[in-house]
């Protein structure tokens, strides 16, 4: 069964099916001829592995966006002095759950959370590997983005915020239409970095059974094990997946208008 939150195979094998060709046929022609075997032996999985990969990195970098957006603007509500006693509480118990959320998930491996989450709600939930592997990358993602987004709202000038309820706007409105689009204009270069990160880190919930890029390399190095030559063409792929990604978000952060961020590291 495939990920039920989105048709992810028929997404990709529409937008990227060409890409996909293209990547192969640059591998191809710059691999030697023990490595081209394993390419033409196991292409077809490789593409699985991959749309697997993509799949889940993206859906799960978005999905984690928006906890983090919902997460984030909890956080950010003031307290104020004049404030009834129930508010006080009722937020500083979620600013207080949501801070254990984020240090739980960002202070324990990935492949740990997708062990406990998979083998412990499998026979409550039945859901797949790819979709626990979804899950994983979600809640993950949404620790560390919490945070970003938190500090990408800070950003925002207050001013512009009362004027446009002075002007007579929701704080709803407020939020989605000033806050929002500059708190991740401003933080694009971290949440493109968190969907590279996530490229290359779905490569632990082989540990579940997802089939993802590793998983797929790893079952197709053991039918003849040309371990090193697959590995190398893994390498390879998930290199040149990354740069493209890369590349991409660069773009896109040109023309937003983004401003530039050094990224060091990240999880």
């Amino acid at each position: 069964m495939g990920i039920i939150f989105f048709p992810y195979e028929w997404f990709f094998d529409h937008t990227f099916g060409y890409i996909f060709k293209a990547l192969f046929f640059l591998l191809s022609k710059i691999l030697p001829k023990a490595f081209i075997t394993v390419l033409t032996r196991y292409g077809s999985m490789f593409v699985s592995g991959i749309k697997m990969t993509l799949g889940v990195s993206l859906f799960g970098t978005l999905f984690g966006l928006i906890i983090a957006i919902i997460l984030a603007s909890i956080r950010n509500i003031k307290i104020k002095k004049r404030d009834p006693l129930i508010k006080k509480i009722v937020v500083r118990f979620f600013d207080t759950l949501i801070k254990v959320y984020v240090t739980i998930f960002r202070g324990t491996p990935m492949m740990v959370q997708a062990m406990i989450i998979y083998y412990g709600l499998v026979g409550l939930l039945h859901f797949s590997p790819g979709e626990a592997g979804l899950i994983v990358v979600s809640i993950n993602t949404g620790a560390y983005l919490t945070e970003v987004i938190k500090k990408g709202i800070d950003s925002v000038d207050y001013g512009q915020i009362e004027a446009s309820l002075s002007l007579g706007m929701s704080p709803f409105l407020t939020l989605t239409h000033i806050v929002f689009p500059q708190a991740i204009k401003n933080q694009m270069a971290s949440i493109g970095n968190e969907f590279v990160i996530n490229i290359k880190d779905t490569s632990v919930l082989n540990v579940i059974g997802c089939a993802e890029m590793y998983f797929v390399l790893k079952t197709s190095a053991s039918y003849d094990y040309t371990f090193m030559e697959t590995m190398l063409v893994g390498a390879l792929i998930y290199l040149l997946l990354t740069l493209s990604v890369t590349k991409i978000l660069s773009f896109i952060d040109k023309k937003l208008g983004a401003p530039k961020v050094e990224i060091l590291s990240s999880n």
